[in-house]
């Protein structure tokens, strides 16, 4: 488990508790009591947060925890995905912070599924953004993996993405391509560009990769057959999911899709307390 993780964990654990203690369970559960949870789904979709949920109940003493299903699979609704032997009381505090992970991860590997499916037949690829929530990025990440997706730049200093405003302030898309091409000479470099002429400007400088900003389908067809191979291709902006099929037919490399990450329904999971010995 990563350093950020574990302080997500010990975070939202934090804020559950804000210094007191569970005023509800430590007042109707013995301390002794031992129960069995089991993290059901009650809808169909992909998991993904499985390692994340068991950190949270090892974190709370909970060792008897087993896996039913693995990240990236996908089951029907009522099915147990995850099962903990314990103290109820740890149980009970555990539910909440880890159904949160589960559902929201899961959440973001079905809707990224779905978007795979609609474009299969092609050789695009359904890609994330840096639209995640603050803190929960390499995990939102992992899941959009987990849905059969694709990830882009992790952080700022991973590789550049010379946008519309970096060219406002530069002077020109070709301009600040070159800028950042000198400053970091071993560093992938991705220019967004918003119409076909701004293309045929920047293609000279052979960028790694070219963001065709809200362009339409056939624009997208276009830019494919000016480039003819020589740089990869990234569509984004104003795709859904009814019209992704034609985009990745249009023969761009990757569609970038935000909403992976920003506009993804928690799958619904539920935790069922079944009584110990």
């Amino acid at each position: 488990m990563s350093e950020a993780t574990a302080e997500l964990i010990q975070l939202a654990i934090k804020e559950d508790l804000d210094g007191g203690e569970d005023i509800t369970s430590n007042s109707t559960i013995p301390s002794d009591h031992t129960s069995v949870a089991d993290y059901v789904t009650r809808s169909a979709g992909v998991i993904s947060g499985l390692d994340v949920a068991i950190q949270v109940l090892h974190y709370l003493g909970i060792s008897d925890v087993k896996a039913h299903v693995r990240d990236g699979d996908e089951v029907p609704a009522r099915t147990l995905i995850l099962s903990a032997r314990g103290s109820t009381r740890k149980l009970l505090l555990a539910e909440r912070t880890s159904l949160n992970f589960l559902t929201h991860l899961s959440g973001i590997a079905t809707l990224t599924r779905s978007w795979v499916r609609a474009i299969e037949g092609t050789s695009c690829k359904i890609r994330d953004t840096r639209k995640t929530t603050p803190g929960w990025r390499a995990l939102e990440k992992a899941a959009v993996r987990d849905g059969g997706g694709a990830n882009h730049r992790l952080s700022l200093s991973d590789a550049a993405l010379v946008k519309d405003n970096h060219i406002v302030a530069a002077g020109g898309v070709l301009k600040a391509f070159e800028l950042v091409r000198v400053a970091h000479p071993g560093k992938e470099i991705e220019v967004e560009v918003d119409t076909l002429e701004q293309l045929e400007e920047v293609l000279p400088g052979n960028p790694d990769l070219i963001l065709l900003d809200n362009m339409t389908p056939s624009q997208c067809s276009e830019a494919v057959a000016r480039v003819a191979g020589r740089v990869k291709l990234e569509a984004s902006g104003g795709i859904t999911l009814d019209s992704a099929l034609e985009y990745a037919k249009s023969g761009v490399d990757y569609l970038a899709i935000g909403a992976l990450t920003h506009s993804a329904k928690a799958l619904d999971i539920g935790l069922d307390l079944k009584m110990g010995n």
